[in-house]
C-alpha cells in the first residue's frame, strides 16, 4: 500500500506539469497527498472492516468526506456526496490507483501449494473496483494491477515456499507480463521510449495501466520505477500510484524513502496504514 501512495506523492507536482524525463528530485517541499493516497487508504479501511460490498462503498464514501478537495473526478466526487450507492460504469484508472491492500490479503502460500489463486481475495479485488468502476475496463485495470502485485509478492516470498523454486527478477517479469497480456489482454510489448514522445494525460484504465505495468517491467529498483512512471508524463501520480504499488512487492521500499514519505500524510491517514500493516501482520 505503502507503494501507491508514495508514487502518488511524488507525481502530484507532475500531474498538470508533466516531465518527459527521470531526472527530478523525488520529494519536492511542495508534494502532497491526492484522491490516490485517501482511496488507498480507504481500500484497505474497508478490508479491515471485513472487506464486502457494503464495506467498500462506506469506507469510500466515509473516506471521500473526510478530504473533499483531495482531487476526486466529477462523476466519483457526486457519488461520494450523494446517498446513492449503485456503481456509475466507470472505466477510469482509480479502480486501479486504490486496489493495491487487496492484493496483499492474497495468500502467496496458498498459491505455492496449489497453483490455484486464492478465490476469496481476488473476489475482493473485483467488488473494490465494481462498487462504482464496473465498467469491464475499470474491473480489468484493477485485476491487472493486482495480479502484478499478487506475482511481485509470490517472487519476493516464494524463496520461503518448499513448493516452489525461487524466480529471477527476470523471470518474475516475464510472468508478469505473459499473465496479463494472456489473460486481461493489455498490450504490454512497447517500451517507455516508444511511449514517452506522444503520451498525454488519459485517466481511463486502458489508457494508463498498461504504460504503468511496463514502467515497473523496465525497472531496476523502486526508486527507478518511480521515476519511470513519473518520465511518461500524463496522469502522473495516478501512473505512478500503480506502478509504485507493484514495486513495492517486488523490491520493497527503501527506509528513508518511506521515512520521507511518511512526512507528507495527516494523522488520521497514518493511523490506518499502521493499523493496516499490524493486520496484515496478524493475517499472516
Amino acid at each position: 500500500m505503502l507503494g501507491a501512495i508514495i508514487g502518488d506523492i511524488v507525481g502530484s507536482v507532475y500531474e498538470w506539469n508533466n516531465i518527459k524525463t527521470k531526472d527530478f528530485p523525488l520529494f519536492r517541499d511542495d508534494c502532497f497527498f491526492t484522491d490516490d493516497t485517501v482511496m488507498t487508504v480507504a481500500t484497505a479501511d474497508a478490508l479491515m472492516n471485513g472487506g464486502k460490498k457494503d464495506d467498500f462503498i462506506d469506507a469510500y464514501k466515509k473516506w471521500g468526506r473526510l478530504y473533499p478537495d483531495a482531487g476526486y473526478g466529477g462523476r466519483f466526487s457526486n457519488w461520494i456526496n450523494s446517498d446513492d450507492r449503485k456503481p456509475y460504469n466507470s472505466w477510469g484508472n482509480g479502480s486501479a490507483m486504490r486496489v493495491s491492500p487487496c492484493a496483499w490479503i492474497m495468500d502467496c502460500g496458498f498459491y505455492a501449494r496449489t497453483g490455484c489463486w486464492p478465490s476469496n481475495s481476488w473476489d475482493a479485488v473485483t467488488t473494490s473496483a465494481a462498487v462504482t468502476h464496473n465498467h469491464p475496463e475499470g474491473i480489468k485495470g484493477a485485476q491487472a494491477t493486482a495480479a502484478a502485485i499478487f506475482l511481485c509478492r509470490f517472487y519476493a516470498e516464494g524463496h520461503a515456499f518448499d513448493y516452489s523454486e525461487p524466480w529471477s527478477i527476470d523471470q518474475l517479469k516475464n510472468e508478469v507480463r505473459t499473465l496479463i497480456q494472456e489473460n486481461l489482454g493489455y498490450d504490454l510489448s512497447q517500451t517507455l521510449d516508444e511511449i514517452r514522445p506522444s503520451y498525454r494525460f488519459d485517466e481511463s484504465c486502458q489508457g494508463s495501466v498498461p504504460q504503468a505495468i511496463i514502467a515497473f517491467l523496465e525497472s531496476t529498483d523502486f526508486e527507478d520505477a518511480i521515476r519511470n512512471a513519473i518520465s511518461l508524463g500524463g496522469d502522473s501520480d495516478t501512473i505512478a500510484a500503480i506502478t509504485g504499488s507493484i514495486a513495492e512487492a517486488a523490491y520493497g521500499i527503501p527506509q528513508w524513502i518511506k521515512d520521507k514519505a511518511w512526512t507528507y500524510l495527516d494523522e488520521p491517514l497514518r493511523d490506518v496504514c499502521c493499523r493496516w500493516y499490524q493486520f496484515l501482520k496478524k493475517s499472516a
